[in-house]
């Protein structure tokens, strides 16, 4: 009986079907016509991985090892991996220069005469520009002032024209859009370019020589075409701005005199030219009084906190003079 059981075991281990019931002739006939399994070594984790064009071990090793590199490098980790230390970046550190020591010498001299942490007043801050100036053209006095209101909301988009006593310094050259009855009064008035069929060839041609563009309401729906070529230059009339007018005439002499358009961008500033450096400090306090008094007047009147920010004072090319804010 032992025979038979070893024999059942040796048959077991070649994968016959024999059991106890055969006979151990039998048993042992079987295990005679089993083929003879060849004796090899066992393959390898290396050899196994490797057949059939597939990666090898250490091929997959350095493969994890270099996507745990980057994975801290995404994660800010500096430690370097297998215990060395980062390679130090040769030579000297930069040195990054002062924002005002990268400006050009007039503006150096200019800066000098300007405290960055003082709050002047709107009399010394229009002084101090007007005398400081580094340009060696007759540069724009501007005035910046940073609301707390949100541009996006319909209510709060300050947007409205001003008239300035002294005038902007520039020259404006003013358009008319009207029918033949006005060309006349808008002439008279001061209107550079009249006309109606004319006007448009030269819209057609994109010929956009003028600064100011007037129209009659009644004109205005033969202008919806031009609205993508005037409207990004800011020359598409608006009613708001005053250049959608009946009495065209009017429209213009205020458009000469320095009737100007301010609207707030969407980092909720303003920005506006008050004239230039020739004005001299009394004719620019005049202008930043008118407007300061419009911008006031342009509160939204859902607005529960400060109205104004900042204000801020400058030249074309001269330094930022800090203004006291005076408006609640």
């Amino acid at each position: 009986m032992a025979k038979k059981a070893d024999l059942l075991a040796e048959a077991k281990k070649l994968g016959l079907e024999v059991t106890e019931k055969n006979t151990i002739a039998q048993i042992e006939a079987a295990i005679a016509d089993a083929p003879k399994a060849e004796v090899t070594e066992a393959p390898t984790e290396e050899t196994s991985t490797a057949k059939a064009g597939k990666r090898s071990s250490k091929a997959i090793a350095e493969a994890e090892a270099k996507a745990e590199k980057e994975a801290r490098k995404e994660a800010g980790d500096t430690s370097s991996i297998d215990g060395e230390a980062p390679a130090a970046p040769k030579g000297p550190k930069p040195v990054t220069r002062p924002l005002i020591e990268r400006r050009g010498k007039a503006y150096r001299a200019a800066a000098e005469h300007v405290d960055s942490t003082k709050l002047y007043s709107l009399d010394e801050a229009v002084e101090i520009a007007a005398k400081t100036s580094p340009s060696k053209f007759d540069a724009s006095v501007e005035v910046h002032v940073r609301l707390n209101v949100d541009p996006r909301q319909a209510d709060q988009n300050v947007r409205a024209t001003v008239s300035l006593p002294n005038g902007t310094g520039k020259k404006i050259t003013v358009a008319v859009f009207a029918p033949a009855a006005d060309h006349e009064a808008a002439k008279a008035a001061g209107a550079d370019i009249v006309g109606d069929e004319t006007f448009l060839a030269q819209l057609d041609k994109e010929v956009l020589d003028f600064d100011v563009l007037i129209a009659t309401p009644q004109f205005m729906p033969r202008l919806g075409k031009y609205a993508r070529q005037l409207g990004p230059r800011g020359l598409m009339p608006n009613p708001k701005s005053g250049s959608v007018a009946t009495d065209v005439a009017k429209a213009v002499t205020e458009a000469k005199a320095g009737k100007v358009e301010y609207r707030v961008d969407k980092q909720a500033i303003v920005h506006l030219s008050i004239g230039k450096v020739s004005f001299g400090a009394t004719k620019l306090r005049e202008n930043a009084a008118a407007f300061f008094d419009s911008l006031t007047s342009q509160k939204p009147t859902g607005l529960k906190a400060g109205y104004v920010r900042s204000i801020s004072i400058s030249t074309s090319q001269g330094p930022g003079i800090k203004v006291e804010n005076f408006i609640v």
